[in-house]
């Protein structure tokens, strides 16, 4: 008997059950996945930098067993707020103000803590491992990601202010939830002036202030060169270290979502601080202020009884600086406070 006629049947059949089967099983794993509100903070908004970035960490989440969706806010503040009280179960943030949440990881950005990029790829990659992992959770809390945004500089309108000697007197913005430039206000003689992270480079270029702080990442978009000119620049020695922080409630997530979130992220963090880099090479050289060795050590003594001032009040976590110490020390051992008394 000739079978030939059914040859082309059988294969739409088998070709109708493939279909049938992959559909299932896709909608079986959707159905499967958490659905999670995540508030994203971007103060350019939906076209921003971080909604781009958080598109990728979407589609990654969903390998995790997460469905996120997105709510846009372009103020931090209320971003947290919309957090704290329940909109979203995930939220990106400053780590300044991420700080509210894990003190550990919001003790990262403590004032000269982490000196280089070296530094920081070094502690990341601590922070990281499984061995970090119960370091990441306080409360109700998770820390889910750490991606460096750059170091924090020094902005005056003057070039000759380059010395916490030279602040004395002098204006410099500070916002309400930055207690370590509130007490470097206070421990070098400058006027704090209250700020909040929308208006705070707009009081530098406006010549507002004399100081601020700010990453390289925050020159072009922010158009910093206004505050510059004439007679301003920038202090090459970095007060501090930023990072964007992705804080979420762990009882809300699936099991293991934290560690591969972080893992994740760590894949990212050669390629952001090779952005950050070339951001600051872009900035033009004649507003560089260069430090020479005398005074980057008086810096870093400013620095470190800054950091030692706000560990005994309680905002910085001792834990955390003392891990910073170490890594400062396995590349620099020679540093005074490396055999100092009275060290982190």
């Amino acid at each position: 008997m000739n079978r030939q006629p059914l040859v082309k049947p059988c294969l739409y059949l088998h070709a109708m059950m493939a279909i049938f089967i992959t559909t299932y099983t896709l909608g079986a794993q959707a159905s499967k996945l958490t659905p999670i509100t995540m508030c994203v903070f971007d103060m350019l908004g939906n076209g921003g930098p971080a909604h781009q970035a958080l598109q990728s960490y979407r589609t990654e989440a969903m390998k995790w067993g997460v469905e996120l969706s997105f709510k846009s806010y372009t103020d931090e503040r209320v971003a947290a707020e919309a957090f704290n009280s329940g909109v979203c179960d995930m939220v990106n943030l400053p780590d300044i103000r991420a700080r509210s949440y894990n003190q550990f990881t919001g003790t990262m950005n403590s004032i000269g803590a982490i000196p280089s990029y070296a530094h920081m790829k070094m502690i990341l990659a601590t922070l990281s491992s499984t061995k970090a992992a119960s370091l990441m959770r306080e409360g109700d809390y998770e820390v889910l990601s750490i991606v460096p945004t750059g170091a924090l500089y020094g902005f005056v309108i003057d070039r000759s202010i380059d010395s916490p000697a030279k602040m004395v007197g002098k204006k410099i913005t500070v916002l309400d939830n930055a207690p370590e430039a509130q007490y470097l206000a206070r421990q070098t003689g400058m006027t704090p002036v209250s700020s909040t992270i929308s208006n705070v480079l707009q009081k530098f270029n406006n010549h507002a202030v004399d100081i601020t702080g700010a990453p390289a990442l925050a020159y072009a978009p922010m158009e910093m060169y206004k505050g510059l000119e004439p007679n301003g620049g920038i202090i090459s020695w970095p007060f501090l270290q930023t990072s964007q922080q992705i804080i979420g409630r762990w009882k809300k997530l699936p099991e293991g979502f934290g560690q591969k979130s972080r893992e994740h992220s760590q894949t990212k963090v050669d390629g952001m601080i090779a952005l950050v880099e070339i951001t600051e090479k872009a900035i033009p050289e004649k507003y560089w202020i260069p430090i020479n060795s005398d005074l980057k050590n008086t810096w870093n003594e400013t620095f470190r009884l800054n950091r030692i001032a706000l560990r005994e009040q309680g905002i910085y976590n001792g834990k955390a600086l003392s891990l910073f110490r170490k890594v400062r020390c396995s590349v620099d051992p020679g540093l005074a406070e490396c055999t100092a008394e009275n060290r982190e």
